[in-house]
């Protein structure tokens, strides 16, 4: 059972993604807030799996809360929810450590989707809008690109082509099958890579990809 949480300042929201979770027999709702600070204590008390954060909330935004939620002793994962799908803070979520994003008005079954596959340690980015937020602050003319090349250097020729797969979105049974590898071999690559580039899931490594040049 995934236990979930929502991060919302609209009760209204909170609501509808309550009952959506709910609906899903493998997914539990086992605590909601209305900021970040909520968020900080309630995921504490109620040891949750996956949280579903909103971006603009008062006291404590949700770049915040994510950064915060992601150092606790045991960390959630994060799905930064926004309204905006050129959100200027998304980049910045993720960076914090979110596993990923959505637009709240994504379909329902996308949503759940979304839950499962982060529980399970994969990535979720809502497609249009990840290409355009990495796209607006990702280049690899700026200094960024230098030090992301550099990160890439630590990598074997292998690790290099599971991670232009993964920051193209592949999931580990579509990598495995791409270079007929087992998906436990992928899992281990994938678990090499993150350490070498000193990030923390597979949004961040794809993000140094896109850095450094290493996909379109």
């Amino acid at each position: 059972m995934i236990r979930s949480m929502i991060v919302d300042d609209d009760a209204l929201v909170r609501l509808g993604l309550t009952d959506l979770l709910d609906s899903d027999p493998g997914i539990e709702v086992v605590a909601q807030a209305s900021d970040g600070l909520q968020a900080i204590e309630r995921a504490i008390a109620h040891r949750v799996d996956v949280a579903l954060v909103d971006v603009r909330m008062p006291r404590m935004d949700g770049i915040t809360a994510t950064a915060r939620l992601r150092a606790l002793p045991h960390p959630p994962k994060v799905i930064t929810l926004t309204t905006f799908d050129l959100d200027t803070y998304v980049y910045d979520a993720l960076a914090a450590g979110a596993d990923g994003f959505l637009l709240k008005d994504a379909e329902p079954a996308e949503i759940l989707r979304a839950v499962h596959l982060v529980a399970a340690g994969s990535a979720m980015l809502h497609p249009a809008a990840a290409r355009r937020v990495i796209d607006r602050y990702h280049a690899t003319g700026r200094p960024q690109a230098t030090a992301a090349r550099a990160r890439l250097g630590h990598l074997t020729p292998r690790e290099r082509e599971v991670l232009t797969l993964l920051a193209g979105g592949a999931a580990n049974a579509d990598i495995a099958a791409r270079l007929g590898m087992r998906e436990s071999t992928v899992k281990a690559h994938v678990s090499r890579i993150l350490t070498a580039l000193d990030v923390t899931n597979r949004v961040q490594a794809a993000l140094v990809a896109r850095d450094a040049g290493l996909t379109p």
